[in-house]
């Protein structure tokens, strides 16, 4: 055999492939292939990612179905929308206010598709039913239902004739059923009793019904007219009377049943100007320390004007002027008269601080006059061991500067309780002559640092301390002068609540100190810019 036939004779054999089933496989080249268990577990996860991706499209198409509806398909929901409110005026659901209504319905598809006439068409539907509805409550006497219905038709713009057919015969119909000629008794008889407002059986309110029912009634105008009058004519006797909340009232109430009356504006600039009369003397009262009058007056402004800020900021003051006049009787062991004017302190300024340092005054008082009253059962001994003890305080609290504060700790306080218990020894003396240097000294540092507060605080204590002291008048005056010079510079911030006080308490202090009629001319100017 040539060697090309062994060479052909080659090329029609197959070299089979040798399978090993335990190690895997060979290829035709010799080269190993993966085995079977290898290939099961890439079928596997082929499987396992196609479930996942399958699942996971079947999520997005539940929980986008309705986006991807309206998205790509918005006329099925214009037409879910449609139908839902066809369903509704079948049902005789109108207008809801949970959007379920008719009405709703078709306004929301019209607003999803503007160029279909189906909403527009059922919105008349709506206006015809609601018309229709209107029509039946009337035959039923049902006369606000028919009114809210009517209404709802001319919104949805039913034809104005129809409408105005129907809103007739309802007038009419009321009317009938009302019977306004005794309507129009009634309010006469309440008129000549002078029961004028206030109820519905008083004259005013029942010529309002009648006037509702049939707007061009004579008797019913005329007797309006004539009950107004008289209503401010009682207004005005009350502001003579100086009644501000009597007359408010019943101006408020001429106004609400005819703001366009032709006496109104004569009476209510009589009212501001009994306001403002009223304002100018409470301010006055209360600078001149009248507080019950003061208070009086600022209420009753608030029962005229409740949101007057000015009254409300005049009886703030009058509450932390009461809490002075509370630390005033504390001091003179009045403690009945103390705890009143603290309670109207409390009840007028209850934001005030002042209220505070006047229930510290009473206690310390009380403390004072406890002393007092148990220093003749004390034996000498003890009563000498006492003072020296509290006048061992007053030197450390001197020697820290604590001249008025803390309450009860400071030197003046423990000063006052020694002269409770010894007042004629002689250390106690001797304390009290040292202790007034310093409170002079305290009262000259805090008035040049324009702590005006603390500087009246040192001078009340030097007055009480040394209350013959011919240095004092000049020392009132000086603080005056200070209170004004404060004032003047807060005022031109605009704070006119602080000018008000600064000017009540330099007249408390010296009511003839230089510039202080300038002073309230401008704070009276100030308070009448800030009038509403």
């Amino acid at each position: 055999m040539t060697r090309e036939d062994h060479h052909d004779a080659g090329r029609g054999r197959r070299i089979e492939p040798r399978i090993d089933w335990t190690h895997g496989t060979a290829a035709a080249d010799g080269h190993p292939r993966a085995t079977v268990p290898a290939r099961r577990d890439r079928r596997r996860a082929r499987w396992l990612a196609a479930m996942a991706l399958a699942v996971l499209l079947l999520l997005s198409v539940i929980v986008l179905r309705q986006p991807l509806a309206d998205l790509l398909w918005p006329q099925t929901r214009v037409q879910s929308l449609l139908d839902q409110a066809d369903q509704a005026l079948r049902a005789g659901r109108l207008d809801t206010a949970d959007g379920a209504g008719a009405r709703q319905l078709y306004e929301a598809a019209q607003a999803l598709d503007t160029d279909r006439t189906e909403a527009s068409e059922g919105l008349r539907r709506v206006a015809q039913a609601a018309l229709a509805s209107a029509d039946d409550a009337l035959r039923q006497d049902r006369f606000e239902e028919a009114r809210a219905r009517l209404a709802l038709a001319r919104e949805l713009q039913v034809p104005r004739p129809q409408a105005d057919a129907l809103a007739a015969r309802l007038r009419a119909r009321e009317v009938e059923h009302a019977g306004l000629d005794g309507l129009l008794a009634a309010a006469a008889r309440a008129h000549a009793d002078e029961r004028l407002w206030g109820g519905e059986d008083t004259a005013l309110p029942l010529y309002r019904r009648v006037l509702a029912l049939q707007p061009t009634r004579i008797e019913a105008l005329e007797g309006r007219e004539d009950a107004l009058s008289d209503l401010l004519h009682e207004a005005e006797q009350r502001l003579q009377r100086g009644e501000l909340g009597e007359a408010a009232a019943r101006v408020a109430a001429a106004r609400s049943f005819d703001p366009g009356h032709v006496d109104l504006p004569r009476v209510e600039a009589a009212m501001a100007t009994a306001v403002d009369a009223r304002r100018r003397t409470a301010a006055r009262d209360l600078a001149r320390g009248r507080l019950a009058s003061a208070r009086a007056a600022y209420e009753a402004i608030l029962a005229a004007m409740p949101a007057d800020d000015m009254a409300r900021q005049g009886l703030e003051q009058v509450g932390i002027a009461y809490a002075r006049e509370a630390e005033r009787h504390a001091g003179d062991f009045d403690f009945v008269q103390a705890q009143q004017s603290l309670e109207r302190a409390r009840l007028l300024a209850p934001q005030s601080p002042r209220a505070d340092q006047a229930a510290q005054a009473i206690t310390r008082a009380r403390e004072v006059r406890q002393r007092q009253d148990a220093a003749p059962s004390i034996p000498p001994r003890e009563r000498e061991r006492r003072v020296t003890a509290l006048l061992a305080r007053m030197a450390q609290a001197e020697a820290q500067g604590h001249w008025l504060t803390p309450p009860g700790e400071s030197a003046y306080d423990t000063l006052r309780a020694a002269q409770a218990l010894s007042p004629d020894s002689v250390d106690v003396k001797q304390a009290a002559t040292r202790l007034l240097p310093a409170v002079r000294g305290c009262y000259e540092d805090e008035l040049r640092a324009n702590r005006i507060r603390r500087a009246q605080a040192c001078q009340q204590a030097w007055q009480t301390l040394q209350p013959r002291d011919p240095a004092l008048p000049d020392a009132r005056r000086r603080l005056a002068e200070k209170w004004i010079a404060v004032g003047t510079e807060r005022l031109g911030a605009g704070d006119v609540a602080f000018a008000v006080q600064s000017l009540q308490e330099a007249r408390k202090l010296d009511g003839t100190v230089p510039g202080l009629d300038d002073f309230e001319a401008r704070v009276r100017v100030a308070q009448a810019a800030t009038v509403p």
